[in-house]
């Protein structure tokens, strides 16, 4: 008998009769504050204000008459969105009784219903060892359906890390029209894959939405462990109740922090976190409310922002 927990119909209407419907009540149907709509019809030139994308100056303009300028759009009814599906290995880890896949997972059936029930459309681009599956995009619940059930049907991963750069390179290549991404990794990686961010960044508007677990930060005292790396297979014992063995293990997880965080900050992403052992709902509230206040801000104030509407949502 098929586990109906991951029957893409059963876990689709678990979340709109759960899920979803907390979130309409918490925001109210105001799902500008998660995204920005755009368009892509040219309507005017003005003078640049502070909040402007810089992305919308004008530059000949701005060099004929040595004042920034950026272009006006009407803005788009809809909107198209993609999802680059980081599906290797890695995210098959959860030190509780969810894994970063099913958070992903269960994101991505949330963010796509959302979407399509208001006309616009989804599609994805799924890796694994390599990008494996392209789905074009389409409106409607079957697409989300669609969706899950590319998840679910991923290939198993080969052995080996994870390069992100292919996937992200795909995504620039094969989304021409300008869109909202949402990149859904634990950014597990080998180096390399930030220019290839940033790029991305140039033409559309990104979300990093970064899985984690929090046993991936700081290790219990446990004694003596057997741990393996999920993507190498590569297996080594480790004693957590030596003292110095976590200190250095908190120690390399913290510089992992600070270097990814600091990567995707250059990169010019907002970064929504989703940990195994959070609500989902709770953590894109913060993140809804985050982008709120610091576009209020921006729109009231010719200063830089205040640290906390700069910090992550988490």
């Amino acid at each position: 008998m098929p586990d109906r927990r991951r029957n893409p119909e059963s876990i689709l209407r678990r979340l709109e009769w759960t899920v979803l419907r907390r979130l309409d009540g918490e925001l109210h149907g105001d799902y500008r504050t998660l995204f920005r709509g755009f368009g892509l019809d040219f309507a005017d030139l003005r003078e640049y204000q502070y909040h402007d994308d810089v992305r919308r100056i004008d530059w000949n303009v701005t060099a004929r008459l040595q004042t920034p300028y950026v272009r006006e759009y009407h803005e788009d009814r809809e909107l198209t969105a993609w999802f680059l599906l980081d599906l290797s290995g890695s995210v098959d880890f959860g030190s509780g009784e969810t894994k970063k896949l099913e958070v992903a997972r269960d994101f991505v059936a949330l963010l796509a219903r959302v979407l399509t029930r208001r006309g616009n459309r989804v599609g994805a681009i799924c890796y694994g060892s390599r990008v494996h599956r392209v789905i074009p995009p389409r409106s409607g619940r079957r697409q989300v359906l669609h969706l899950l059930a590319a998840m679910e049907a991923r290939p198993a991963p080969d052995q080996g890390m994870t390069d992100l750069r292919p996937l992200l390179e795909a995504g620039a290549r094969m989304i021409q029209r300008r869109a909202l991404v949402f990149v859904v990794s634990d950014f597990f990686s080998v180096p390399g894959w930030a220019p290839a961010l940033a790029r991305l960044v140039q033409r559309h508007e990104v979300v990093a939405i970064r899985l984690f677990d929090p046993l991936e930060m700081a290790l219990p005292d446990l004694g003596l462990m057997l741990m393996q790396d999920a993507e190498t297979g590569e297996q080594i014992l480790v004693d957590t109740h030596d003292a110095g063995f976590l200190a250095r293990f908190a120690a390399a997880a913290e510089r992992r922090e600070a270097d990814l965080r600091e990567q995707l900050h250059a990169a010019g992403v907002d970064t929504l976190e989703l940990a195994t052992d959070e609500d989902l709902v709770d953590s894109i509230l913060r993140f809804a409310d985050l982008r709120k206040r610091r576009s209020q801000f921006a729109q009231h104030a010719g200063a830089r922002l205040p640290a906390h509407l700069e910090a992550r949502p988490r």
